[in-house]
């Protein structure tokens, strides 16, 4: 390949992926690689006979016939090829989505390597998400490039407003990544006629095991300059296990408006859910309650600049903001030990690039404002400042008595150096809150020594503010520090990508040096050699310091490609994860809530086929190995089956079919068999 064929510019748009829709982490400036789509994916993407979502066939075509070789993303301020990026961004495309046993987004994170899925309740109803090793509050989640993250606690972080038939991809970025300290989950839902005029909807009735019921609805309209979606659902269950009942209510709604070469768009979204929490939050207490309210707009605004119909330079601007209410209850209708927060986060950023011959340039700035009023947590105020309770929960006789709030700012450069088979980005983050402030560089470097390969390395540093509850909370055997000092971390990454006929290799090997991490502990007071006789008791939130280390190996097999024929088998995917940690403390820990309680293993085994026609079905493996006492191994085998018409399907999912007994922690037990049938019908 010449540097004339790799710098040509070429806006290949197909059905189901759009090139507006691929704003990924414009919020945090990194790179994605939707390329490993358009060359590995899409071979079988919808390749079961009759799609459901767009109603053709596509049996027929070839490898050669979906071959993209330079998609335009803008995974970067500044919009690269698949060819251009010097990173590799796991992807659930949308026939991932719908072919998993998945009731919950939760659900189909399960099926990465790298991601570590915890539930305290059956169906997601509470669920943490960690990457590499870290903790539920060390990545950062986006909804449409938006950062929709508590800054109160993660654990109502995976709380969405979405259902997993509503979202087009799910791409995960792995590492310290500015404020996304071991990573970063971004939920699209770009509509699927983004490119065609008309209009979608779709319906989904559902029901199965401990009274799981419920129904997702959405519709789609794409009318020239102007697209809209809209979606609701609403979901329930008696609960899989003692004191876990829950019901889900959510509302979303994503606009656009395209003027010539400027595009704006809006999205909204609410959801709803009290819950049993059983022992969520400590075995003692077994009829504990709780319930998330969440209210989120944001705007955006874009434009391209073009010469001779190529892109060279354009703007992007965002507004959003997030509101959430949290009431919580030790022991059900029990005003001792009972909780109430409102947390506000709302945030601001722009960013703009250029083409020069020396490569792409982008400069940005964001800002973003949190704050938390609640009846614990925060600094106490004047009696005059207290304010009254708000949201679906709210009581006349409440009060949020504490406040604290924190702005947090940063400025961006970045560039890439395009050559004809290297690719190297450097980039510098000047990011501050309060009186700390940061220098955060980074350098990421991609080689091409062919179209089938791709080797990279790169260096990244990241910064996180405690949350709220890190620093303020208190209660019963637990104990917050207001002093606390922000996470950092220092990350390196060595990978490679190979992609073959019939097959795609990935793997990559990385370290991390973390300083200031938090964790919650119990330490011995003094020293002695009997710990428990020198400790409170109490689990307080430290400062520590960790180095980790791992890696990934990924490898997808598409049988049909790869020996030609009728092969029933679709794609076979074999993935595992390794983590090892050191941890260094400055008390003498007894115990620890998360860093001593990582997962070391994880190995998940998927294959997905044609049975009869139109019965297709698809089959998932997952073997976990967690570090810490008290956590045994565990090995989950999923399925689901379908009969997929042109404007309907039925489907059967079964999770856990070998009826295992486990715990992700391990005072909450998770369901044994669950079976969930339902109806989906498109218009």
């Amino acid at each position: 390949m010449n540097k004339q064929q790799f710098n040509k510019r070429t806006a290949l748009r197909f059905t189901h992926f759009s090139r507006k829709g691929y704003a990924l982490f414009s919020v945090i400036g990194r790179e994605v690689l939707v390329g490993v789509l358009a060359v590995s994916t899409l071979t079988y993407a919808k390749a079961e006979g009759v799609s459901t979502e767009t109603g053709y066939s596509l049996d027929s075509l070839s490898r050669e016939e979906m071959k993209l070789d330079e998609v335009i993303v803008t995974g970067t301020r500044a919009p690269l090829t698949d060819l251009q990026t010097a990173k590799i961004v796991t992807v659930v495309t949308r026939d991932d989505i719908s072919r998993a046993a998945a009731e919950s987004i939760n659900d189909v994170l399960k099926l990465v390597p790298g991601v570590d899925v915890r539930q305290r309740g059956g169906f997601g109803v509470q669920t943490d998400i960690s990457v590499r090793g870290g903790n539920f509050d060390q990545i950062t989640i986006l909804l449409n490039g938006i950062n929709i993250s508590s800054p109160h606690t993660g654990h109502l972080s995976a709380d969405f407003p979405v259902s997993p038939d509503d979202i087009e991809r799910i791409e995960l970025l792995e590492g310290g990544y500015e404020n996304g300290l071991c990573g970063v989950v971004n939920i699209v839902t770009s509509p699927s006629c983004a490119t065609n005029k008309g209009v979608n909807a779709l319906a989904n009735v559902y029901g199965g095991s401990y009274g799981y019921a419920g129904g997702n609805g959405n519709i789609r309209i794409n009318a020239g300059h102007f697209s809209h979606f809209l979606s609701a659902g609403y979901t329930r269950s008696d609960g899989a296990t003692d004191n876990s009942a829950f019901q889900n209510s959510r509302l979303f709604y994503q606009g656009g408006l395209s003027l010539g070469n400027v595009d704006l768009s809006a999205q909204l979204g609410y959801s709803y859910k009290p819950f049993e929490a059983n022992t969520f939050y400590g075995a003692s207490s077994t009829d504990q309650w709780e319930s998330n309210e969440r209210l989120m707009g944001a705007l955006k605004a874009s434009q391209t600049f073009c010469k001779n119909a190529s892109p060279r330079g354009g703007w992007e601007a965002s507004l959003y903001y997030n509101r959430w209410y949290d009431h919580y209850q030790w022991h059900r209708d029990n005003p001792a030990g009972e909780n109430f927060h409102k947390v506000d986060a709302r945030g601001v950023s722009l960013s703009a690039w250029f083409d020069s011959s020396l490569g792409k340039t982008s400069i940005s700035g964001d800002v973003r404002n949190e704050g938390i009023w609640s009846t614990k947590l925060g600094i106490l105020q004047d009696e005059d400042k207290w304010q009254k309770s708000g949201g679906h929960d709210a009581q006349e006789d409440i009060k949020y008595k504490y406040h604290d709030s924190r702005t947090i700012w940063k400025a961006s450069v970045e560039h890439h150096f395009l050559l004809e088979q290297w690719t190297i980005s450097p980039a510098l983050t000047y990011m501050g809150v309060s009186d700390i402030s940061r220098l955060l560089p980074s350098l990421n470097i991609a080689y091409r020594p062919s179209e089938a390969w791709k080797l990279f390395a790169s260096w990244n540093m990241a910064l996180r503010m405690p949350t709220f509850t890190d620093l303020y909370y208190s209660g019963a055997k637990i104990e917050g520090n207001s002093n606390l000092k922000p996470e950092k971390t220092s990350d390196f990454q060595l990978g490679a990508r190979k992609i073959g006929r019939g097959y795609t290799v990935e793997a990559d090997l990385f370290y991390s040096h973390k300083t200031d991490m938090i964790d919650w502990v119990t330490y011995q007071i003094e020293n002695g050699e009997l710990a428990n006789d020198n400790s409170d008791g109490i689990f307080h939130s430290v400062n520590f310091r960790m180095n980790n280390w791992g890696g990934e190996l990924n490898l997808s097999v598409l049988p049909q490609e790869l020996f030609g024929g009728k092969n029933p088998i679709r794609r076979i995917g074999i993935k595992y994860a390794y983590i090892n940690e050191n941890s260094e403390y400055d008390v003498k820990v007894i115990q620890s809530k998360y860093a001593m309680d990582y997962l070391r293993h994880k190995v998940v085994v998927s294959a997905d086929g044609r049975i009869w026609r139109s019965l297709n079905m698809s089959l998932s493996w997952r073997w976990q190995d967690r570090i810490g006492e008290n956590n045994p191994s565990y090995a989950l085998l999923d399925a689901r089956l379908s009969w997929d018409a042109k404007k309907w399907s039925i489907y059967v999912n079964g999770t856990n079919l070998l009826n295992k007994e486990y715990y992700d922690y391990i005072s909450v037990r998770q369901p044994g068999i669950v079976v969930i049938g339902g109806v989906k019908i498109h218009l």
